[in-house]
């Protein structure tokens, strides 16, 4: 169970010094958490959250697809078929998420990790002689890859019902498909994996603070952060001091990072992208789709849309989604405020925007599109996947949203970037999280990333655990049980 109960440090006195300060619920936070915890048991750590659970906005398991991103079935991760480097480096990216979760497993620190991580085949499914075309090219490159020595290329519709009969039953006898599949998939429920994590936290005796909404970060003339906030609970204002701060705050990272007056941040802007899902729970249905299957995306639309038919798993009973389907607000959080956008906006990041906008007009007329489609429009969209598909079956759910990267390109340039960068400040005591997906999948990677660079001093010191807990090579439990 977290710890929610005060502790005299989060009165503020200037005398109570933290090591560590980690702003938002989400599986970033509870990533770093759950390193830090034990890499330095000693350490004072402290996770501050707006709302009175963690895991409620991206992470949770119905504000996102669940892919484990590997690279096996995105298309949107190789635009060229003959360059397979990106989903490379992704692929190696979870394999090291894979093999974290295992080792805090093996040394009891957090739940195995069948119990949110679920074998998934991944399939890519396209449709006409020009994306099979791609698809086939794709799938020569990928296959001399290690990582993707397994995949298989089908043109047999026969062989494609097997992976998937859903996308066969009912489809015209004239048209042409082809697919990949792969046995080593998963889908992941992110919301289970952050609440063991930061029981992996709060067992080391680092509260988890709900209901607390940081507002603002200054640094002092002694190097230390003070940390500002209120407890929307009792509306008490806060304050805390500590020698590092992470925000891993989704759509409000940007926000708080401008406030703290980081200069690596000047300039960035952020572009808010919502999605909805069609979903089913319906048994019969649910029981023949036991894959995830990704496609190309419509065109002018950004790479985070591509379609996908996916199975889930989430608190043991299984459920299918298609999507996404774009939205549009000002809210930078699910559960954000109209407001948001608005307040990110500086002299400084208004061209960057301006020109990214410019930049990205098919984007700008994709969302129109899709803010005007209609359910029938909408459902046609997943009966291109599944021809049979009944529209009683299924019923439309809001997802998580999305503050999708803006930076500066030059003087008056700026460019929208769909992924997740760190940001850290010039000496190490200040990092943040920004942009999107793949992030969930490869939080390990990037927080050893955030440990390199903030934590140089360190890396000697903490090297033989990190081994121990970031192994370059090794089998997990998951592995074991795709291969028996």
């Amino acid at each position: 169970m977290l710890d929610t109960t005060r502790t005299p440090r989060e009165t503020g006195c200037p005398d109570d010094i933290l090591d560590a300060v980690l702003i938002g619920g989400g599986i970033m936070s509870a990533t770093l958490g759950a390193l830090l915890s034990t890499l330095a048991p000693d350490w004072s750590i402290a996770l501050f959250e707006r709302l009175g659970e963690p895991a409620a906005e991206s992470s949770h398991p119905w504000n996102n697809a669940g892919t484990g991103h590997s690279g096996l079935c995105e298309p949107n991760y190789m635009p060229d078929p003959t360059d397979g480097t990106k989903s490379a480096r992704i692929a190696d990216q979870f394999a090291l998420s894979r093999r974290f979760w295992s080792a805090l497993a093996r040394r009891g620190d957090l739940a195995e990790p069948d119990t949110f991580l679920t074998p998934t085949p991944h399939v890519t499914v396209v449709f006409g002689e020009r994306d099979i075309d791609y698809l086939r090219r794709r799938y020569a490159t990928l296959r001399e890859l290690p990582a993707f020595a397994g995949m298989e290329y089908s043109e047999d519709r026969a062989v494609i019902a097997r992976w998937a009969p859903l996308l066969v039953r009912g489809r015209a006898d004239g048209e042409a498909m082809a697919a990949t599949w792969h046995r080593a998939g998963t889908d992941v429920d992110f919301g289970a994996l952050t609440r063991s994590l930061l029981s992996t936290m709060t067992a080391a005796g680092n509260p988890v603070r709900l209901r607390r909404e940081i507002t603002g970060l200054t640094r002092g003339g002694d190097g230390l952060w003070t940390v500002r906030g209120r407890d929307l609970d009792s509306g008490r204002v806060f304050r805390v001091r500590t020698r590092f701060v992470f925000v891993g705050a989704g759509g409000y990272a940007l926000r708080l990072l401008q406030r703290a007056g980081l200069p690596e941040v000047r300039g960035y802007g952020v572009f808010p992208l919502g999605a909805q899902f069609l979903r089913t729970d319906n048994p019969e249905v649910v029981a023949e789709h036991t894959v995830k299957v990704y496609s190309q995306a419509a065109l002018g639309a950004p790479p985070m849309s591509v379609p996908h038919l996916d199975r889930r798993e989430v608190d043991g009973a299984a459920a299918l989604l298609f999507g996404p389907y774009a939205t549009f607000s000002t809210r930078l959080l699910r559960h954000g405020r109209l407001t948001d956008l608005f307040t990110t906006l500086r002299p400084h990041n208004f061209v960057p925007m301006l020109a990214a906008g410019v930049r990205n007009l098919d984007l700008v007329r994709y969302l129109v599109s899709e803010l005007l489609a209609s359910r029938r429009r909408r459902f046609a969209q997943l009966q291109r996947f599944h021809p049979t598909a009944d529209p009683t079956d299924w019923r439309l759910i809001q997802a998580g949203q999305r503050a999708q990267l803006v930076k500066p390109v030059g003087r008056f340039g700026g460019v929208l970037e769909f992924g997740t960068e760190l940001v850290t400040g010039a000496d190490g005591t200040v990092a943040g999280l920004l942009g999107a997906s793949p992030g969930a999948s490869i939080a390990p990677s990037i927080m050893r990333d955030l440990l390199d660079r903030c934590f140089p001093g360190r890396r000697d010191e903490w090297a033989p655990l990190l081994a121990e807990l970031l192994p370059e090579t090794g089998e997990t439990t998951l592995d074991s049980k795709l291969t028996h």
